[in-house]
Protein backbone atom coordinates (compact mmCIF):
# COMPACT_ATOMS: atom_id res chain seq x y z
CA UNK A 1 0.00 0.00 0.00
CA UNK A 2 2.79 2.57 0.15
CA UNK A 3 2.60 3.50 -3.47
CA UNK A 4 -1.05 3.95 -2.75
CA UNK A 5 -0.02 5.65 0.21
CA UNK A 6 2.10 8.13 -1.44
CA UNK A 7 0.26 9.01 -4.43
CA UNK A 8 -3.38 9.41 -3.00
CA UNK A 9 -1.03 12.01 -0.05
CA UNK A 10 -0.06 14.09 -3.36
CA UNK A 11 -3.57 14.64 -4.38
CA UNK A 12 -5.15 14.85 -0.72
CA UNK A 13 -2.87 17.15 0.95
CA UNK A 14 -5.25 18.12 3.65
CA UNK A 15 -8.09 16.59 5.27
CA UNK A 16 -11.36 15.51 3.04
CA UNK A 17 -12.51 14.39 -0.61
CA UNK A 18 -10.76 15.47 -4.11
CA UNK A 19 -11.52 14.73 -7.38
CA UNK A 20 -8.79 13.44 -9.25
CA UNK A 21 -8.53 13.84 -13.41
CA UNK A 22 -9.41 10.34 -13.87
CA UNK A 23 -13.79 11.25 -13.42
CA UNK A 24 -14.56 7.84 -12.35
CA UNK A 25 -11.46 8.58 -9.15
CA UNK A 26 -11.77 10.37 -5.88
CA UNK A 27 -9.37 10.18 -3.20
CA UNK A 28 -10.03 11.02 0.94
CA UNK A 29 -7.98 12.07 3.65
CA UNK A 30 -9.24 12.12 7.27
CA UNK A 31 -6.91 13.02 10.38
CA UNK A 32 -8.60 11.63 13.12
CA UNK A 33 -11.65 8.95 13.86
CA UNK A 34 -15.23 10.50 13.41
CA UNK A 35 -18.38 9.78 13.96
CA UNK A 36 -20.68 8.68 11.42
CA UNK A 37 -21.74 11.40 9.02
CA UNK A 38 -25.18 10.77 6.69
CA UNK A 39 -23.72 10.94 2.89
CA UNK A 40 -25.23 9.29 0.07
CA UNK A 41 -23.02 6.92 -1.90
CA UNK A 42 -23.24 5.50 -5.82
CA UNK A 43 -22.26 2.34 -6.87
CA UNK A 44 -18.80 2.13 -6.20
CA UNK A 45 -15.74 0.42 -4.45
CA UNK A 46 -14.36 2.26 -1.34
CA UNK A 47 -10.60 1.74 -0.57
CA UNK A 48 -8.45 1.98 2.25
CA UNK A 49 -4.75 2.61 2.03
CA UNK A 50 -3.78 3.37 5.81
CA UNK A 51 -6.63 3.64 8.24
CA UNK A 52 -9.93 1.72 8.93
CA UNK A 53 -13.55 3.11 8.25
CA UNK A 54 -17.47 1.80 8.42
CA UNK A 55 -20.33 1.99 6.37
CA UNK A 56 -23.54 1.81 8.21
CA UNK A 57 -26.51 1.13 6.20
CA UNK A 58 -30.24 0.66 7.56
CA UNK A 59 -29.35 -1.85 10.53
CA UNK A 60 -26.11 -3.49 8.64
CA UNK A 61 -22.67 -2.17 9.72
CA UNK A 62 -19.88 -2.61 6.95
CA UNK A 63 -16.42 -2.44 8.30
CA UNK A 64 -13.26 -2.27 6.36
CA UNK A 65 -9.96 -1.31 6.00
CA UNK A 66 -6.14 -2.20 4.52
CA UNK A 67 -7.20 -6.05 3.64
CA UNK A 68 -10.76 -5.54 2.66
CA UNK A 69 -12.83 -3.23 0.49
CA UNK A 70 -16.22 -1.87 0.70
CA UNK A 71 -18.61 -2.12 -2.14
CA UNK A 72 -22.15 -0.19 -2.59
CA UNK A 73 -24.43 -1.53 -6.19
CA UNK A 74 -26.82 1.19 -5.66
CA UNK A 75 -26.90 5.47 -5.36
CA UNK A 76 -28.59 4.46 -1.16
CA UNK A 77 -28.37 6.73 1.80
CA UNK A 78 -25.81 5.52 4.04
CA UNK A 79 -23.96 6.88 7.40
CA UNK A 80 -19.55 6.74 7.03
CA UNK A 81 -17.82 6.97 9.70
CA UNK A 82 -13.67 7.00 10.27
CA UNK A 83 -12.88 4.27 12.75
CA UNK A 84 -8.98 4.37 12.57
CA UNK A 85 -6.68 7.91 11.86
CA UNK A 86 -4.66 9.81 13.30
CA UNK A 87 -2.33 13.44 12.31
CA UNK A 88 1.02 11.16 11.95
CA UNK A 89 -1.12 8.11 10.08
CA UNK A 90 -4.22 9.62 8.35
CA UNK A 91 -6.97 7.59 6.81
CA UNK A 92 -6.48 7.60 2.96
CA UNK A 93 -8.38 5.68 0.74
CA UNK A 94 -9.73 6.03 -2.44
CA UNK A 95 -13.42 6.04 -4.19
CA UNK A 96 -13.75 4.38 -8.01
CA UNK A 97 -17.25 4.45 -9.34
CA UNK A 98 -18.59 1.46 -10.66
CA UNK A 99 -20.11 1.25 -14.30
CA UNK A 100 -22.99 -1.10 -14.31
CA UNK A 101 -23.02 -1.68 -17.98
CA UNK A 102 -19.54 -2.45 -17.99
CA UNK A 103 -20.36 -4.81 -15.63
CA UNK A 104 -23.43 -6.13 -17.82
CA UNK A 105 -21.29 -6.08 -21.47
CA UNK A 106 -18.59 -8.46 -19.21
CA UNK A 107 -21.39 -10.76 -17.46
CA UNK A 108 -22.24 -11.15 -20.63
CA UNK A 109 -19.80 -11.96 -22.70
CA UNK A 110 -17.63 -14.19 -20.56
CA UNK A 111 -19.47 -17.32 -19.92
CA UNK A 112 -17.39 -18.04 -16.66
CA UNK A 113 -19.45 -14.94 -15.36
CA UNK A 114 -22.77 -16.43 -14.42
CA UNK A 115 -25.89 -14.50 -13.67
CA UNK A 116 -26.92 -14.32 -10.17
CA UNK A 117 -29.59 -16.42 -9.19
CA UNK A 118 -29.23 -15.16 -5.08
CA UNK A 119 -31.16 -12.33 -3.71
CA UNK A 120 -29.61 -10.16 -1.55
CA UNK A 121 -31.39 -8.02 1.13
CA UNK A 122 -28.72 -5.30 1.00
CA UNK A 123 -26.87 -3.29 -1.75
CA UNK A 124 -23.39 -3.36 -0.23
CA UNK A 125 -20.93 -5.72 0.94
CA UNK A 126 -17.11 -5.84 2.07
CA UNK A 127 -14.87 -7.99 0.03
CA UNK A 128 -11.27 -9.60 0.29
CA UNK A 129 -9.15 -7.00 -1.56
CA UNK A 130 -7.01 -9.88 -3.56
CA UNK A 131 -3.36 -9.56 -4.95
CA UNK A 132 -4.63 -8.96 -8.64
CA UNK A 133 -7.43 -6.96 -7.23
CA UNK A 134 -4.98 -4.43 -5.23
CA UNK A 135 -2.65 -4.34 -8.19
CA UNK A 136 -5.06 -3.30 -10.92
CA UNK A 137 -6.22 -0.11 -8.34
CA UNK A 138 -2.39 0.26 -7.87
CA UNK A 139 -2.15 0.87 -11.53
CA UNK A 140 -5.21 2.86 -11.32
CA UNK A 141 -3.71 5.22 -8.96
CA UNK A 142 -0.10 5.26 -10.56
CA UNK A 143 -2.02 6.26 -13.44
CA UNK A 144 -2.31 9.77 -11.66
CA UNK A 145 1.39 10.57 -11.91
CA UNK A 146 1.22 10.11 -15.43
CA UNK A 147 -1.73 12.36 -16.55
CA UNK A 148 -0.76 12.09 -20.84
CA UNK A 149 -1.24 8.49 -20.72
CA UNK A 150 -5.28 8.48 -19.04
CA UNK A 151 -6.70 8.62 -21.95
CA UNK A 152 -5.39 5.59 -23.31
CA UNK A 153 -4.58 3.43 -20.20
CA UNK A 154 -7.50 4.34 -18.45
CA UNK A 155 -10.38 2.64 -20.11
CA UNK A 156 -8.13 -0.56 -20.16
CA UNK A 157 -7.86 0.01 -16.37
CA UNK A 158 -11.01 0.75 -15.93
CA UNK A 159 -12.23 -2.52 -17.54
CA UNK A 160 -9.61 -5.07 -16.18
CA UNK A 161 -11.03 -3.65 -12.07
CA UNK A 162 -14.81 -4.10 -12.99
CA UNK A 163 -13.70 -7.93 -14.46
CA UNK A 164 -11.52 -8.55 -11.29
CA UNK A 165 -14.40 -7.49 -9.30
CA UNK A 166 -16.35 -9.97 -11.00
CA UNK A 167 -13.97 -12.71 -9.80
CA UNK A 168 -14.33 -11.56 -6.15
CA UNK A 169 -16.23 -12.87 -3.24
CA UNK A 170 -18.35 -9.91 -3.76
CA UNK A 171 -19.41 -11.39 -7.61
CA UNK A 172 -23.19 -12.30 -6.82
CA UNK A 173 -23.80 -8.67 -5.33
CA UNK A 174 -22.76 -7.34 -8.39
CA UNK A 175 -24.20 -9.54 -10.86
CA UNK A 176 -27.19 -9.42 -9.44
CA UNK A 177 -27.46 -5.62 -9.64
CA UNK A 178 -26.06 -5.73 -13.09
CA UNK A 179 -27.11 -8.77 -14.68
CA UNK A 180 -30.57 -7.02 -16.66
CA UNK A 181 -33.73 -8.71 -16.06
CA UNK A 182 -33.17 -9.36 -12.37
CA UNK A 183 -34.45 -7.64 -9.73
CA UNK A 184 -31.79 -6.04 -8.46
CA UNK A 185 -31.46 -4.26 -11.97
CA UNK A 186 -35.22 -3.70 -11.72
CA UNK A 187 -34.64 -1.44 -8.55
CA UNK A 188 -31.18 0.15 -10.06
CA UNK A 189 -33.58 1.21 -12.84
CA UNK A 190 -36.07 2.47 -10.76
CA UNK A 191 -33.74 4.60 -8.66
CA UNK A 192 -31.80 5.84 -11.79
CA UNK A 193 -35.45 7.26 -12.78
CA UNK A 194 -36.11 8.54 -9.34
CA UNK A 195 -32.90 10.64 -9.11
CA UNK A 196 -33.87 12.14 -12.64
CA UNK A 197 -37.28 12.88 -11.62
CA UNK A 198 -37.36 13.73 -7.62
CA UNK A 199 -39.41 16.51 -7.70
CA UNK A 200 -42.31 14.94 -10.06
CA UNK A 201 -45.23 13.21 -7.89
CA UNK A 202 -44.60 9.43 -6.93
CA UNK A 203 -46.51 7.29 -8.11
CA UNK A 204 -45.02 3.88 -7.06
CA UNK A 205 -47.65 1.49 -8.92
CA UNK A 206 -46.73 3.20 -12.45
CA UNK A 207 -42.97 2.79 -11.27
CA UNK A 208 -43.35 -0.54 -10.07
CA UNK A 209 -45.05 -1.56 -13.40
CA UNK A 210 -42.44 0.22 -15.38
CA UNK A 211 -39.74 -1.33 -14.29
CA UNK A 212 -42.20 -4.76 -14.66
CA UNK A 213 -42.38 -5.70 -11.18
CA UNK A 214 -45.82 -6.00 -9.12
CA UNK A 215 -46.14 -3.31 -6.50
CA UNK A 216 -45.53 -5.99 -3.36
CA UNK A 217 -42.48 -7.35 -4.65
CA UNK A 218 -41.18 -3.93 -5.77
CA UNK A 219 -41.80 -2.43 -2.52
CA UNK A 220 -40.03 -5.58 -0.36
CA UNK A 221 -36.87 -5.68 -2.99
CA UNK A 222 -36.65 -1.86 -3.06
CA UNK A 223 -36.36 -1.53 1.19
CA UNK A 224 -34.29 -4.99 1.36
CA UNK A 225 -31.69 -3.07 -1.05
CA UNK A 226 -31.92 0.53 0.32
CA UNK A 227 -33.22 -0.01 3.84
CA UNK A 228 -36.32 2.56 3.11
CA UNK A 229 -39.26 2.69 1.09
CA UNK A 230 -39.58 4.20 -2.29
CA UNK A 231 -41.41 7.67 -0.73
CA UNK A 232 -38.92 7.70 2.20
CA UNK A 233 -36.08 7.54 -0.67
CA UNK A 234 -37.77 10.40 -2.72
CA UNK A 235 -37.92 12.23 0.38
CA UNK A 236 -34.25 12.01 0.95
CA UNK A 237 -33.59 13.07 -2.66
CA UNK A 238 -35.27 16.07 -2.20
CA UNK A 239 -34.41 17.28 0.86
CA UNK A 240 -30.73 17.01 -0.23
CA UNK A 241 -31.09 18.39 -3.01
CA UNK A 242 -32.72 21.22 -1.51
CA UNK A 243 -29.99 21.82 0.88
CA UNK A 244 -27.62 21.97 -2.26
CA UNK A 245 -29.46 24.68 -3.78
CA UNK A 246 -29.83 26.81 -0.41
CA UNK A 247 -25.85 26.24 0.16
CA UNK A 248 -24.07 26.17 -3.78
CA UNK A 249 -27.04 28.46 -5.24
CA UNK A 250 -28.10 30.78 -2.88
CA UNK A 251 -32.15 29.90 -3.01
CA UNK A 252 -34.15 30.19 -0.10
CA UNK A 253 -35.88 27.90 1.48
CA UNK A 254 -39.50 28.81 0.08
CA UNK A 255 -37.98 28.03 -3.52
CA UNK A 256 -35.85 25.33 -2.78
CA UNK A 257 -38.59 23.59 -1.42
CA UNK A 258 -40.81 24.65 -4.53
CA UNK A 259 -38.10 24.24 -6.89
CA UNK A 260 -37.20 20.00 -5.75
CA UNK A 261 -41.30 19.45 -5.45
CA UNK A 262 -42.75 20.63 -2.33
CA UNK A 263 -46.08 22.10 -2.31
CA UNK A 264 -45.65 23.78 1.10
CA UNK A 265 -42.38 25.45 2.36
CA UNK A 266 -44.19 24.68 6.26
CA UNK A 267 -43.79 21.00 5.27
CA UNK A 268 -40.41 20.74 3.75
CA UNK A 269 -39.41 22.97 6.90
CA UNK A 270 -40.76 20.04 9.12
CA UNK A 271 -39.18 17.56 7.26
CA UNK A 272 -36.05 19.15 6.48
CA UNK A 273 -35.27 19.82 10.61
CA UNK A 274 -36.37 15.88 11.12
CA UNK A 275 -33.79 14.98 8.72
CA UNK A 276 -30.93 17.34 9.55
CA UNK A 277 -31.65 17.91 12.83
CA UNK A 278 -32.35 21.70 12.32
CA UNK A 279 -33.83 23.76 10.38
CA UNK A 280 -32.83 25.08 7.00
CA UNK A 281 -32.17 28.82 7.43
CA UNK A 282 -29.99 28.29 10.60
CA UNK A 283 -28.40 24.50 9.35
CA UNK A 284 -27.27 26.78 6.03
CA UNK A 285 -25.97 29.57 8.21
CA UNK A 286 -24.00 26.96 10.64
CA UNK A 287 -22.44 25.47 7.31
CA UNK A 288 -21.43 28.62 5.77
CA UNK A 289 -20.05 30.06 9.24
CA UNK A 290 -18.22 26.71 9.39
CA UNK A 291 -16.21 26.67 6.14
CA UNK A 292 -15.56 30.57 6.85
CA UNK A 293 -13.85 29.45 9.95
CA UNK A 294 -11.98 26.79 8.68
CA UNK A 295 -10.72 28.62 5.25
CA UNK A 296 -12.54 26.97 2.32
CA UNK A 297 -14.73 29.06 0.09
CA UNK A 298 -18.04 26.78 -0.43
CA UNK A 299 -18.95 24.54 2.56
CA UNK A 300 -18.90 20.95 1.20
CA UNK A 301 -21.76 18.57 1.75
CA UNK A 302 -21.14 14.88 3.05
Amino acid sequence: MATQCRVISAHAPTAGDFATRIAALGVYRRHAPAPPITCIVEPSIVLVAQGAKEMVIGSDVFPYDTSRFLVTSLNIPANSAVTMASEAAPCLGLVFRLDLRTLAELIAQDGRLPLSGQAFHTSAGVGELSPKLLQSFTRLIELLEEPDAIPTLWPLIQREIHYRLLLSDQAPLLRYIASVGSKGHRIAKAIDWMKLNYAAPLRVDELASQVQMGLSTFHHHFRQLTAMSPLQYQKWLRLNEAKRLMLNEHLDAATAAFKVGYESPSQFSREYGRQFGTPPKRDITGLRLGAERSGATTPSLP
